[in-house]
């Protein structure tokens, strides 16, 4: 069986993204994410390095490289060159290849993304479309939003938007061709495997849990994006 080091240094990110840290702690200094929860890439590089694949195995089952906002802040300040945001990036993609992204509140949350963003793009050639924005599915827009959402067709056009339509302009319908593209170029670039993977690892996490997974909005997708699971 291949170790996870191995895998992990298959990565092109791994790679161009750590060269020796020295600990200095800079990264975690400018990190936003660093302020507002006790995520550290300091110390997320630091276990890296040490190639353990103990240590590694629970990184990668851990909430800690979901937390992570792609920034680049790290890469504009670290006097050594390192990128954590390139490692976090190769730490997130073993863990989905792996599985070990379901062991995870944080990184169970990769199916919500998946059936929302990713799903989007592939179905309207949008990653946030306003037709999916509905108050009951996310109650934080407020009754402006949902105002809005009811009559954004009127509104829309006032904007000089090209809701729905076939003209170029904002919010155009994507052409049946394009998104034939866009799904050959996820097929070949791995993003559908991607997608599958996050599926098929979710469907026996939710078997685990006892909850409905049928597909879209079901009970254990539900569950994750409202916030409702309980870590057991």
């Amino acid at each position: 069986m291949k170790s996870l080091y191995s895998e992990l240094e298959k990565d092109v990110r791994y790679r161009e993204g750590l060269n020796a840290c020295i600990n200095c702690g800079i990264c975690t200094s400018v990190c936003p994410a660093a302020e507002v929860s006790d995520y550290d890439p300091r110390m997320v590089v630091d276990t890296v390095q040490q190639k353990n694949e103990s240590l590694l195995l629970e990184l990668l089952k851990s909430d800690t490289i979901w937390r992570c906002g792609e920034c680049l802040s790290c890469k504009t300040r670290c006097p050594r060159g390192n990128v954590p945001c390139y490692i976090i990036q190769s730490l997130r993609s073993l863990s989905i290849e792996t599985g070990l992204f379901a062991e995870s509140a944080e990184g169970r949350k990769q199916l919500v993304v998946k059936r929302t963003v990713g799903d989007h793009i592939l179905k309207y050639g949008y990653c946030v479309y306003i037709d999916e924005v509905r108050n009951e599915w996310y109650p934080e827009q407020g009754p402006v939003w949902e105002w809005l959402r009811e009559n954004r067709e009127n509104t829309l056009s006032r904007f000089g938007t090209s809701y729905r339509q076939t003209k170029a302009g904002t919010l155009r319908n994507t052409a049946k061709e394009s998104l034939e593209d866009l799904r050959k170029i996820f097929d070949e670039t791995g993003g559908t495997a991607r997608f599958n993977k996050i599926e098929e690892f979710s469907a026996k996490k939710a078997a685990e849990s006892g909850k409905e997974f049928t597909g879209e909005r079901d009970e254990y997708f539900n569950m994750l994006n409202n916030g409702e699971e309980q870590e057991k």
